[in-house]
């Protein structure tokens, strides 16, 4: 079996393009968390907490480099520098984004957990295919 073959194989399994689809909707609705996360809910939470921006809150470790031009009170210039620094504003956001993403995929599967059939008492029916080879075995043991 050639390499294109065994590609064009790979590639026509079910699983892989489900996957596909997944990590690209999943990719557009992390973008869609992070713009609620940082257009509307930090901005609340940082206004509640005395400042519209949890980046701005961090802990310098090391020096700041001779000749820097930035902002000595920005974590994105201090960054930029590559001065070592705990950016625990930044840690929170990201936290906060997550525990947001995962509170609505949580919602996302219930909803979709309460709209799948439930299954039934009775068990599922055999394949034609299944019931065909009981029967020649059955066959052979006697």
């Amino acid at each position: 079996m050639g390499l294109v073959s065994e590609f064009k194989a790979f590639i026509n399994r079910g699983n892989v393009i489900d996957l596909a689809v997944g990590v690209i909707i999943g990719g557009a609705f992390a973008t869609i968390t992070k713009s609620l996360t940082d257009d509307l809910i930090m901005p609340v939470v940082g206004y509640l907490f005395g400042g519209a921006d949890f980046s701005r809150y961090f802990i310098r470790l090391g020096e700041i480099p001779a000749g820097f031009k930035g902002n000595p009170e920005s974590y994105a210039d201090l960054k930029g520098a590559g001065v070592a620094m705990l950016g625990w504003g930044e840690f929170l956001t990201v936290l906060v984004n997550f525990l947001i993403l995962a509170f609505i995929i949580f919602l996302l599967v219930k909803a979709v957990n309460r709209l799948m059939p439930k299954p039934s008492g009775e068990p599922a029916a055999t394949p034609e295919d299944i019931m065909l080879l009981r029967e020649i075995r059955d066959s052979l043991k006697k």
